[in-house]
């Protein structure tokens, strides 16, 4: 009955243990409370049955199957976020380590000796050969966990781990708006290669066109060569765009672990279908549901308990030694009646002196100090994210308004500027420029539809859009 007792009261101071983890109080924000407003930020209101974009699942917001199709891959393929999901399980597995702290590791012990006793050391003044046999079930050195520490250790673990299921999630943020606009981008790029590949063409007919004017005397050998610039340049833009897009293609290979199918590859920007529209909300509290801020606050949870386990080393230490099992002098009576024994020790240890554990006390205030600023930092770069993306996105439809009118101008011009030199009032230096001109612009346009539309990518994103 001893025994049982004692194991009881062990087990009630156990169960009743307190902590001296500090109390947690939940950083103020150092953010505004609200989105920055002027110029170039138009209305956070969403439209009507518009959701925000922590309300919408990747699926959701990805209306084109192909990106769909491409997203779920990478999700299943991809080797980072393959990692993290790896880090996930092993942070799992340390923290049930701690936890088990918790409990009494219960051994199955057996032992057998045999000693022989010389004479002059035997009480009975004769040599013998001594006996022993046992086996019993033991714990040995169970801590009673009176003043938290090691509850302190089990929590800073539990918000490790939460921290590293977070980092997993950003890991499938960051991917799914990578693949995103890798597939973007090389549906921009393929349509400025189709649009070299058309302008080659016209600058090839144009120049037979000079060389037939030259052949005749009407053009001079001047406006043949520059003919033969604008063939030139055409044919430097389809080689460095064919690169980019098997640079591309091999990009979103890489995302996406294997290689993609033809089939689902884009053919130009204008046949992909766009990502829903999305608003931010008023309030920058959408940022503290972000899977990176909220893992840097588990991070700052941890450190906070980590104090707890560093003044629990101020107090004693008190440790359990059992067994329970049967001995004897032979291994054919150990299970015999009368050959049950057990014991019970207890250890405690309070520290007198140990200037070490001042400077572990004072190390872990420093490391939830650096948590906190780490915390406070993940939550101003998530901020400033945002407002660069609502600048961008108030502001790049009137850029492609722009461009595209410019596009227009230009195209006009090119179109007045060759009618003016075939009838002889200009010469063709006109012409080049307006061709040069007209290229570029309509390059420039396509780089800011890609802007458009991988900038609606990056506000999903950087609101925590995608972890679902």
């Amino acid at each position: 009955m001893k025994e049982k007792l004692f194991l009881l009261v062990g087990l009630f101071a156990f169960l009743t243990g307190c902590t001296l983890i500090p109390k947690y109080e939940k950083p103020e924000a150092p953010v505004p409370p609200s989105w920055p407003s002027g110029p170039a930020y138009k209305n956070t209101q969403p439209a009507p049955g518009e959701p925000f974009a922590a309300d919408l699942k990747w699926v959701q917001f990805f209306t084109d199957e192909r990106l769909q199709n491409i997203i779920e891959t990478a999700l299943n393929n991809n080797r980072d976020l393959r990692l993290a999901s790896l880090n996930v399980e092993r942070a799992r597995a340390l923290y049930r380590i701690q936890r088990a702290e918790l409990l009494p590791t219960v051994n199955a012990v057996g032992s057998g000796v045999q000693e022989r006793v010389p004479a002059d050391l035997s009480i009975t003044g004769s040599s013998y050969t001594a006996e022993q046999y046992s086996a019993s079930l033991a714990v040995f050195s169970w801590e009673i966990d009176f003043f938290g520490r090691i509850r302190s250790l089990e929590k800073r673990a539990l918000e490790e781990f939460l921290a590293t299921e977070e980092a997993r999630r950003s890991v499938q943020i960051l991917l799914v708006s990578e693949a995103a606009i890798a597939f973007l981008t090389l549906a921009a790029d393929r349509e400025a290669l189709q649009l070299s590949q058309s302008t080659l063409e016209t600058q090839q007919a144009a120049y037979a066109l000079i060389r037939r004017r030259y052949e005749k005397g009407i053009a001079n050998a001047v406006d043949l060569r520059q003919a033969q610039t604008q063939v030139d340049g055409a044919r430097v833009d389809i080689a460095r765009y064919t690169q980019r897009v098997a640079q591309d293609e091999n990009a979103l290979n890489l995302l996406v672990g294997l290689p993609v199918s033809s089939d689902l590859l884009p053919e130009s920007l204008s046949n992909v279908t766009p990502p829903k529209e999305i608003a931010p909300g008023t309030s920058s509290e959408v940022l503290l549901l972000r899977p990176d801020i909220l893992s840097a606050e588990n991070l700052l949870k941890a450190a906070n308990a980590n104090i707890g386990a560093a003044r629990a080393a101020f107090f004693p230490r008190i440790s359990l030694t059992t067994a329970i099992g049967t001995a004897s002098d032979e291994l054919s009576g150990l299970f015999k009646g009368g050959s049950s024994t057990w014991n019970f020790s207890g250890q405690f240890i309070w520290p007198i002196f140990d200037a070490r554990i001042w400077s572990a006390l004072k190390v872990t205030k420093v490391d939830k100090e650096i948590a906190l600023a780490q915390y406070e930092k993940a939550i101003q770069a998530a901020f400033r994210e945002v407002a660069d993306a609502l600048a961008v996105e108030g502001t790049v439809e009137d850029q492609v308004a722009a461009q595209q009118s410019l596009v227009n101008a230009v195209a006009e011009t090119y179109r007045l500027s060759n009618l003016r030199y075939l009838k002889g009032v200009d010469s063709y230096l006109g012409v080049l420029d307006a061709q040069r001109s007209l290229r570029f612009a309509e390059q420039v346009l396509i780089a800011f539809r890609l802007a458009r539309i991988a900038n609606q990518v990056r506000l999903y994103a950087v609101l925590g859009g995608g972890a679902q």
